[in-house]
């Protein structure tokens, strides 16, 4: 529901729309498709995994890239926490470095999440920071981020029949960082991404301009920064 409000709200024709990544991203591209056939708009989409990318092909939607559209119209991104501020932990999908990219390319940023996410500081309920690392500074990084108050934090395991790490599509690795809640997201995100061998930290700052959340009752809430 988060999805179709925000896809038949804020999708126009002619836009560039980035496409975030993960399960709830999936649902509005579905949702994304069937407007686009229903209502006969022209619109092209940036995504941020090979996952999207294939679902938005079979959806029949219209790929491009940041090499044609620097600028973007309208990311649609979900999250893993959100906070009271609009603040995000995202990741869990493995995309974060393209979708910080991606979504800091768009004139307007939308969130889609269900009540779940919901929290009054990111990191609640040990909601983990995702890392993406180069993987030969795995060990490094893993002790840096204990230092920098982690107490936990892990590489992530593929599972499902992959053995091995979670390799992302740009080659590298996911560290887990579990840091409990966060009073400062902002300081703490440019501490990890100043470590070296750090690609991308899942904190997402000051990003969010509206904020869809799906609830149990059917109604869809909606927030701006």
């Amino acid at each position: 529901m988060a999805a179709e409000a925000a896809v038949r709200e804020l999708v126009r024709d002619g836009m560039v729309l980035g496409l975030g990544s993960g399960s709830t991203v999936a649902y509005a591209v579905r949702c994304l498709g069937e407007f686009v056939r229903s209502e006969g708009l022209e619109v092209l989409c940036v995504p941020t995994s090979y996952q999207i990318a294939y679902l938005a092909v079979q959806e029949g939607l219209k790929l491009t890239s940041l090499e044609e559209h620097q600028e973007l119209d309208l990311a649609i991104d979900g999250a893993d926490q959100v906070d009271g501020c609009l603040d995000l932990i995202k990741g869990g999908g493995a995309a974060l470095a393209r979708e910080k990219v991606v979504d800091s390319a768009a004139r307007e940023l939308a969130i889609i999440v269900d009540e779940s996410k919901l929290a009054e500081r990111l990191g609640e309920r040990d909601v983990p920071v995702p890392v993406e690392v180069l993987p030969f500074a795995a060990p490094f990084v893993l002790r840096r981020l204990e230092e920098l108050g982690a107490h936990r934090a892990v590489i992530r395991e593929a599972g499902r029949g992959k053995v091995g790490p979670v390799v992302t599509d740009n080659g590298n690795i996911i560290l887990d960082a579990f840091f409990g809640p966060i009073e400062e997201p902002a300081e703490l995100e440019k501490a990890v991404k100043a470590l070296p061998g750090v690609v991308e930290v899942g904190l997402f700052v000051g990003m969010t301009d509206i904020l869809y959340v799906g609830t149990r009752t059917g109604e869809v809430r909606k927030l701006k920064r």
